[in-house]
């Protein structure tokens, strides 16, 4: 009988540790358990934790003369970080909008690992590039959102946004149309990219009416906290197709450690860091 081999051992913490970090208005608790967990795991001598800001240059100036390896950047940051930054990725170039930052020896480059997990999820959804829309956000993970749609081959959507300047300058972006309120609008696949939902002050608001979720498809709401917001609720009651922003929050916070580690996890490492996130 062979002896199972044992993941090996986490260092202890010195000074050749590496700090990883994110930066959003609203540190939450998923991004720090899942690649704390996996640098447990895989016994990697790294160290992540949620941080905020109200002093974003200082906070990036940090990153660069600190040596911290990487950053996670959520909202309201996506976009405000670029200046900060001395290249973009491809991914992040695209659409400006930066949810990762990668620090090599002291040269920042801005990542976006939104948008190849909102295309996984909608491809492992199996929803038709035909399938008309209605996308509710203008900020940088909307940005991903209609990016992702677009390179799908979604030809028929709505950006609903109050900002109307923001609002029609993404829709005309990417070919869509503009609306200034979601009241009325119908589509099979309603996306919220906004803060609606999330843990805080806007935890009960609804980003789409009950009505439009009952006469839609699929319902995707890339809130993460909590995990079962008002609308990932409702879709649940009427039986709708779900897609949630756990479900994004692990494929990119994925794309992310592999990005500062340079290690791919298998998919039951991922698996199980998710897990204990979540709980």
């Amino acid at each position: 009988m062979t002896q199972e081999a044992h993941p090996p051992a986490k260092p202890p913490i010195g000074p050749a540790t590496q700090l990883c970090m994110s930066l959003a208005a609203r540190p939450g608790r998923f991004g720090s358990r899942f690649h704390n967990a996996l640098y447990e795991m895989l016994g990697l001598d790294f160290v992540y934790k949620a941080f905020t800001t109200t002093d974003l240059a200082a906070a990036i100036g940090g990153v660069k003369a600190l040596g911290i390896r990487g950053c996670a950047i959520s909202m309201p940051f996506k976009e405000a970080v670029i200046p900060l930054l001395d290249r973009l990725d491809a991914s992040a170039a695209a659409i400006d909008s930066v949810n990762t930052i990668v620090n090599d020896a002291g040269h920042l480059t801005g990542y976006n690992t939104d948008y190849s997990a909102v295309a996984e999820l909608l491809n492992r959804a199996g929803i038709a590039a035909a399938t008309p829309f209605v996308l509710r956000g203008a900020g940088g993970m909307a940005k991903a959102v209609a990016a992702a749609l677009r390179d799908r081959g979604h030809r028929s959507g709505t950006i609903v946004a109050r900002n109307e300047g923001v609002g029609r300058e993404l829709a005309r972006s990417y070919g869509y149309d503009w609306a200034p309120e979601a009241e009325g609008l119908d589509a099979a696949l309603l996306i919220n990219a906004t803060p609606l939902g999330m843990a805080g002050a806007d935890a009960d608001r609804l980003a789409f009416s009950v009505d439009q979720v009952a006469r839609a498809e699929v319902v995707f709401d890339v809130v993460a906290t909590p995990v079962e917001t008002p609308l990932m609720q409702a879709a649940s009651r009427l039986g709708r197709q779900r897609i949630s922003g756990a479900d994004v929050a692990v494929l990119q916070a994925l794309e992310q450690f592999v990005l500062y580690t340079g290690i791919r996890p298998d998919d039951g490492q991922v698996a199980k860091a998710a897990g204990l996130a979540r709980a």
